[in-house]
């Protein structure tokens, strides 16, 4: 374990850049005077950040700096820029990048790069990265593809795109919890009081080693009103928390916060020694095995830095961001938000949201609640922990928050999508799933579409999945269990499916639009047309899924065969769908077995557009290095 505290504990990330704008993510240790050295053709500028810097205290060695810088003088495109973020230690002497995160540059590079290209010709898309999943991590391959082209401006991506589940608050490692408990010790991160639980307070939860896998007994519990549950369960009480590996769910704000810098960053690793709680036998060998994981995903972090620091990156929550099942009903939102140790839950997570993910994507969107947390920060009690009324009192402000989604006016433009706080609820039958997307924000999203030629539409769900499991993920719903197989889809509620897929067949909307999707933990691509029209808008759905997740392999491979037989494009069964007016064919992964048509493997999606905005290049980038590229299937 490192001794002294360093400086930097997590960053810089890229996060929004622009020729006018460059929007930056960093955690020190102390409060840090920052200035940024841009150098580009020859030329190097200086900007000094102190009027461009938000910093909040998040304990008493970990500091929030969020960097927005305007600039002056646009900066130059298609391009490599060099910067350099430097500070003042402690003498007063400027450190250089080059000083304190050589790690970050690649091989032969005095510092990191970006570039800012004209066109979002070229991504790089990823989701649901669980440290402890068995595979490699996406992130760390992004890393190896882009070492490879890194030197050339015209072949790096121009952004990075996380659509959801960059953490995995509801479902956590052992080991993963122990070290972010130690970090919070080894940081001081804030406490704060607990309500609705016999737990006072952070501090006390922390020390209690029985509450490793076993903090489903501490989640809220509720008794189900729902006829067709009471049959199936008996009427007994049901937590609230779904997640099948919610026995180490993170509560505090303290312990997300702690969670973003773990992920992000191996300079936390370096500061924490573990130590394994008090376990039985069977809890003890899971966390031995879970540790191997842990050790393969705190090896890959060096990688993933640098990653984050090279490339520009957009990104939204999906459900694991805060919790599983995430407003999947509205019974759920009524029962979880009734109760106060669930509502600050999955607030304490949209807190951490804000700060870590949020911010970056929107920085004057997300500019009044970053403003409140700020207030919140700076205000604590006699104990030295988080005002709890305040506390209370921003978390409903958050919930009322309808501004998480976004859209850049790049070329083509680029629409972002909130599927998780704006729902379509079914509010006479509640333990339906709600729709993805209510009316009103549906409509504000088909304003972002209007009189463009093309857009970029990133969901974290697919908007066009695969019909046998939506039919599937339906009759788990009409048994009224939709909670056991998370039964959220498009096409799961009849007012935002029509409305949706109304829009998109709407003659004022883009003729070409690439749909970017993750959430399933698995990969496909899709190919979609209107049915007897002969200038019909063209689709593509792109999915790629997971970072560091997968689908069981033999339970996708029974779902791929069925699908293919029992939804062929000639296949009556079409016309019981709501997509019965669109044809829908898919796209063959190279090096798949004869009518594969799903890839489940590891790693992150890569998609090029011609200049029409239409994919001329899709592939999964394998963790494992093996990469599938996605070819249309000739007629």
């Amino acid at each position: 374990m490192q001794e002294t505290l360093p400086d930097i504990l997590a960053g810089p990330l890229l996060r929004r850049c622009d020729p006018q704008r460059l929007v930056l993510w960093l955690v020190a240790t102390r409060p840090l005077a920052l200035r940024l050295t841009l150098s580009a053709d020859g030329e190097s500028r200086t900007h000094e950040l102190d009027a461009a810097t938000t910093c909040l205290a998040i304990g008493d060695h970990a500091h929030c700096h969020l960097i927005d810088l305007a600039m002056t003088t646009p900066l130059p495109q298609e391009t490599r820029i060099a910067y350099d973020l430097a500070y003042r230690d402690r003498q007063g002497a400027w450190c250089s990048l080059r000083d304190w995160g050589q790690a970050l540059a690649y091989p032969g590079e005095p510092l990191p790069t970006l570039v800012l290209r004209a066109r979002h010709d070229a991504l790089l898309h990823g989701s649901c990265r669980k440290p402890h999943h068995p595979g490699a991590d996406g992130l760390a391959r992004g890393d190896r593809w882009l070492g490879e082209r890194h030197q050339d401006a015209a072949a790096r991506p121009a952004a990075l795109i996380l659509s959801g589940d960059q953490i995995y608050a509801d479902d956590v490692a052992g080991p993963m919890l122990a070290a972010i408990h130690a970090l919070i010790a080894r940081l001081g991160l804030y406490d704060e009081c607990l309500e609705g639980t016999e737990i006072a307070t952070g501090e006390a939860l922390y020390a209690r080693d029985d509450t490793y896998y076993h903090r489903d007994a501490l989640l809220p519990a509720v008794a189900s009103n729902a006829a067709l549950r009471d049959k199936f369960f008996g009427g007994k009480r049901k937590p609230i928390f779904t997640s099948a590996s919610a026995e180490n769910h993170l509560i505090t704000f303290a312990e997300v916060m702690a969670m973003y810098l773990l992920v992000w960053s191996p300079t936390p690793w370096q500061l924490i020694t573990l130590k394994m709680p008090t376990l039985d036998a069977a809890e003890g060998e899971r966390y031995r095995r879970e540790q191997r994981h842990i050790d393969g995903f705190v090896a890959a972090l060096p990688q993933v830095a640098r990653l984050l620091a090279h490339l520009p990156t957009l990104m939204i929550f999906d459900d694991h961001d805060i919790t599983d099942d995430w407003n999947l009903t509205a019974a759920w939102e009524a029962a979880v938000y009734g109760h106060p140790f669930s509502r600050r839950i999955v607030g304490n997570a949209l807190l951490a949201y804000l700060l870590c993910q949020g911010w970056g994507n929107d920085p004057d969107g997300l500019a009044a609640p970053l403003a409140a947390t700020r207030e919140w920060l700076a205000r604590r009690d006699a104990d030295g922990r988080l005002d709890c009324a305040r506390h209370g009192d921003l978390i409903t402000q958050l919930l009322r928050f309808t501004g998480w989604g976004y859209t850049l006016d790049t070329q083509p433009r680029l629409v972002v999508l909130d599927t998780r706080t704006r729902r379509w609820r079914s509010e006479r039958k509640r333990h339906r799933p709600s729709g993805l997307m209510d009316w009103e924000a549906l409509s504000e999203f088909q304003q972002d579409l209007l009189e463009q030629s093309e857009v970029i539409i990133v969901s974290p769900a697919p908007i066009f999945g695969v019909k046998l499991i939506e039919g599937v993920q339906r009759l788990f719903t009409a048994l009224g269990k939709p909670l056991m197989v998370d039964a959220e889809n498009w096409m799961a509620h009849p007012g935002s499916a029509h409305t949706m897929l109304n829009i998109l067949r709407h003659s004022r909307t883009p003729q070409r639009y690439v749909i970017l999707s993750g959430d399933v933990h698995y990969s496909f691509v899709y190919a979609i047309t209107l049915r007897q029209r002969r200038h019909s808008p063209r689709m593509w759905q792109v999915t790629s899924s997971g970072l560091k997740n997968t689908f069981p392999t033999t339970l996708l491979d029974w779902f791929d065969r069925l699908n293919r037989w029992l939804y062929a494009p000639w296949s009556p069964l079409n016309w019981l769908t709501k997509r019965r007016r669109m044809l829908v064919e898919p796209y063959r992964p190279a090096h798949a077995s004869h009518g594969e048509r799903l890839w489940n493997r590891a790693g992150i999606g890569y998609v090029r557009l011609d200049a029409e905005g239409a994919p001329s290049e899709v592939r999964q980038l394998g963790a494992d290095d093996v990469d599938t590229h996605f070819d249309r299937i000739p007629d």
